[in-house]
C-alpha cells in the first residue's frame, strides 16, 4: 500500500497504571510487537507517534514522532505528527493510516477496506466500525489536510468525530465474530483477556 502507517502511542496509559502501554507484555511480546506484524505489511513505511525520550522504543529501529503541540492534546495531535513527517520525509505517499498502539487483532485487509470505502463513498477520510461502535483513532488521513488539522488543534479541537464530519469520513464496518478486531488493551484485565483470545486462536 502507498501510505505510511502510524502507530499512535503518545497517550499517557492511565487506566493501565501509567508508562508505555504498548510495551506491555502480551504472551511475552510487547503489544507494539503485536501492533506492527497486523500494520507492516499494509503500509510502505511505519513510524511511531511516542512522547518523551525516544530511546525507549530504539530497538524497533523506526522513527519515533512526538506530539507537534504539549500536555497530550490526544490523538488527533499524533495523526497530525505522522502527516507533517509524511510531507517532510515521504512526498511519494498522500495518505496515513493510524492504528492505536494497543490493538493485537487489527485485521489484515485494514488498509485496503478503509481505501475503498474512502473512494466509494468520495470523501478524504475513513474510519473503522466495528459492533455498532466508531473507531475514530482508526482511519486513513490525506496529507494535504495537515494544514486544516494543524488549524483545529491550535484553536482548540481534540474530538476526532468532530473535526472529520467538516471534510466528510467514510465507514468500513467489520464483523465482530470470533472477536473484535478492534480491542484494545486499556487494563490489566484487558491484558488478560487478549491473552486468553491469542490461546484460544
Amino acid at each position: 500500500m502507498s501510505l505510511l502507517a502510524v502507530v499512535l502511542a503518545g497517550g499517557l496509559a492511565r487506566r493501565m497504571g501509567g508508562g508505555d502501554k504498548p510495551l506491555r507484555l502480551l504472551a511475552g511480546r510487547p503489544l507494539l510487537d503485536h501492533v506492527l506484524d497486523r500494520v507492516r505489511p499494509q503500509a510502505a513505511a511505519v513510524i511511531l507517534n511516542a512522547n518523551g525520550d525516544p530511546a525507549r522504543l530504539a530497538a524497533y529501529g523506526l522513527p519515533v514522532v512526538p506530539d507537534p503541540l504539549p500536555d497530550h492534546p490526544g490523538p488527533l495531535a499524533g495523526v497530525l505528527a505522522a502527516l507533517d513527517w509524511a510531507a517532510e520525509h515521504r512526498p511519494d505517499l498522500a495518505d496515513v493510516l493510524s492504528v492505536p498502539g494497543d490493538g493485537p487483532f487489527l485485521p489484515d485487509d485494514l488498509a485496503s477496506r478503509l481505501l475503498a470505502a474512502r473512494q466509494a463513498a468520495g470523501t478524504p477520510l475513513a474510519c473503522a466500525t466495528s459492533g455498532g461502535w466508531t473507531h475514530p483513532p482508526i482511519g486513513v488521513w490525506p496529507v494535504a489536510l495537515r494544514s486544516e488539522l494543524r488549524a483545529a488543534l491550535l484553536a482548540g479541537e481534540r474530538k476526532i468525530d468532530r473535526w472529520t464530519a467538516r471534510f466528510g469520513c467514510a465507514c468500513a464496518e467489520w464483523p465482530t465474530e470470533p472477536l473484535d478486531p478492534f480491542f484494545n488493551a486499556n487494563a490489566p484485565e484487558d491484558l488478560a483477556r487478549a491473552e486468553a483470545l491469542l490461546r484460544g486462536g
